[in-house]
């Protein structure tokens, strides 16, 4: 994805759908900062080249390889940061696994069979039961609605 030269202020909002990008450059654009999120889901991402004023998301630690010649910075090998020796500053909770999210970004996957809020829930969501409930109490409320308001609907 080449978007050089394209007199950048700031990361367009559309970046975020290009994230099976694997090589991407923002060079000769007057790019001030790179917001955090970024780059949030660019696990493909393997080349990017960025002004020299910047530095490459996740920091030199999220890459492989950072060249800087007169111009550019040129960010290549994206590192898997769970593979890492050094500690995750938010490690994972229990029932879960690590999976990079992009440059220096990780997410936090719940393993089978768990899901919900920190991966705490075990079996499977109970579709049969909320559905239940859900259309219980939509029928319950509409027919009480009906019942009261139709006397009012009756009158010119």
């Amino acid at each position: 994805l080449d978007l050089s030269n394209c007199s950048l202020h700031s990361v367009p909002p559309g970046l975020a759908e290009a994230t099976t990008a694997i090589v991407l450059d923002l060079t000769e654009n007057p790019l001030t900062t790179l917001p955090n999120g970024s780059f949030l889901g660019f696990v493909h991402l393997q080349s990017l080249a960025v002004p020299l004023a910047l530095e490459c998301p996740g920091g030199s630690d999220a890459w492989q390889d950072v060249t800087v010649d007169k111009s550019s910075r040129l960010c290549q090998g994206q590192r898997n940061p769970c593979n890492s020796s050094v500690e995750l500053a938010w490690p994972c909770p229990e029932n879960s696994v690590c999976a990079p999210d992009g440059p220096g970004l990780i997410q936090c996957l719940c393993d089978n069979p768990f899901h919900g809020y920190k991966c705490l829930r075990e079996g499977t969501f109970p579709m049969l039961l909320f559905g239940g409930i859900l259309g219980t109490a939509t029928v319950s409320l509409s027919l009480l609605l009906w019942g009261t308001q139709r006397r009012k609907a009756k009158t010119p």
